[in-house]
């Protein structure tokens, strides 16, 4: 009895052992079909190498200047009588702004004319009596210095007068008054600033070997952080005949139109040199290079080929796709382009997104992608 218990148990063990193994065969065989079975192609966006004509550029900074400005100020002192401007005014040359407190200079300037009046009066009687020997020479001389020195006195009276008072030397804008009436003001307090905003020079410095490159009336495209989604042609107006010694650079200046006055003077500005002779090259978007320390390198998909040479297809009866990584050569970039010197053709497809999913050799399928559509007929380079 007992052995036939044993045997009974011994049998319901080894029907559980057999049942687990071949669940675990199972499982084991379920595994090895998933990972031999041929993965789903990873999808991506992709889009065409294109050729363009690329203009190269001269990238540099500098600063705004106006085409003429100085801060008005008086080289006399005295208090203020009259102001004739209000800030932000539009003037133009030989307007008066300001005059000082000349009463002083206008009473000691009547004195100096009726001087001047009974000097001449003399000097004209004196000539008539040295001619009949009434006077000596002697006499006739004096009275002539005595009148030429009273016509001179007339004459710088005038002129510190005429410093009591300040006129527009050209026309432009003038900026916030800085001086009230009644206020007293030393020699060469500034009063306000005149800024002609017509027009304006742009300054800036570039390395000495581009010297070459650059001529006179030469375009350069200029931006400021007042307005980044503008554009502002200028044109180059002189080169400095001096390298500076210490930072081997040499200083250009460049023109600009500014009818609306909308750009000021002293505004960092970002300039962007057109140089000569554009050509074409194969461009791609930036977001299609990945960077590394050992290469820039983008994914092309390129027809996937069966042992026999011949093209596959997908299994919507589509060629059959895969990635294939390639080390390209790059240049210059801007406006989201990238020039490719090396490494990649015309018409070619390249992953512009999904990248970091692939590998090489990768079964991929592609869809175009949307955001280069918008840029599509742009041609970066020819403005």
């Amino acid at each position: 009895m007992l052995r036939r218990r044993m045997l009974i148990m011994l049998g319901i063990v080894l029907l559980i052992v057999l049942i687990l193994g071949g669940y675990k065969a199972f499982s084991i065989y379920q595994q090895i079909q998933m990972f031999s079975a041929p993965k789903p192609p990873v999808s991506v966006a992709a889009t065409e190498a294109r050729e363009l004509a690329w203009q190269s550029r001269l990238p540099a900074v500098g600063s705004l200047k106006a085409l003429q400005g100085v801060d008005l100020s008086l080289e006399t002192e005295g208090t203020v009588k009259t102001l004739l401007f209000e800030s932000g005014q539009q003037v133009k040359r030989g307007q008066p702004l300001l005059e000082l407190d000349s009463e002083v200079e206008n009473a000691l300037l009547g004195t100096a004319q009726a001087d001047l009046g009974l000097a001449k009066v003399d000097y004209n009687r004196g000539g008539q009596l040295v001619g009949s020997q009434a006077i000596s020479k002697g006499e006739y001389d004096r009275l002539t210095a005595q009148y030429l020195r009273n016509k001179a006195v007339v004459d710088q009276l005038k002129a510190s007068l005429a410093k009591k008072s300040i006129a527009a030397p050209f026309s432009g804008t003038i900026g916030i008054r800085q001086v009230d009436v009644g206020e007293y003001l030393p020699s060469g307090t500034v009063i306000a600033t005149l800024q002609d905003l017509s027009s304006l020079y742009v300054d800036f410095s570039v390395p000495e070997q581009a010297l070459p490159k650059l001529s006179l009336q030469q375009q350069a495209l200029i931006s400021v952080a007042a307005f980044p989604n503008e554009t502002f042609t200028a044109a180059i107006s002189a080169l400095n005949p001096k390298v500076d010694d210490a930072t081997r650079n040499v200083q250009i200046r460049a023109t600009l139109a500014n009818p609306d006055g909308k750009l000021l003077p002293g505004m960092f500005a970002n300039v962007q040199v057109l140089l000569p002779n554009p050509r074409n090259e194969v461009v791609v978007p930036q977001s299609a290079i990945t960077y590394t320390l050992y290469g820039n390198s983008v994914y092309v998909a390129v027809p996937k080929k069966a042992e026999n040479g011949e093209q596959e297809n997908a299994a919507d009866g589509k060629p059959a796709l895969i990635a294939e990584r390639r080390f390209v050569t790059t240049g210059e970039h801007r406006d989201g382009l990238v020039v490719v010197s090396k490494g990649l053709k015309v018409g070619e497809q390249v992953v512009t997104a999904g990248q970091l999913k692939l590998t090489q050799g990768a079964s991929i399928a592609v869809s175009p992608d949307k955001t280069q559509k918008a840029d599509s007929n742009s041609q970066p380079g020819t403005d």
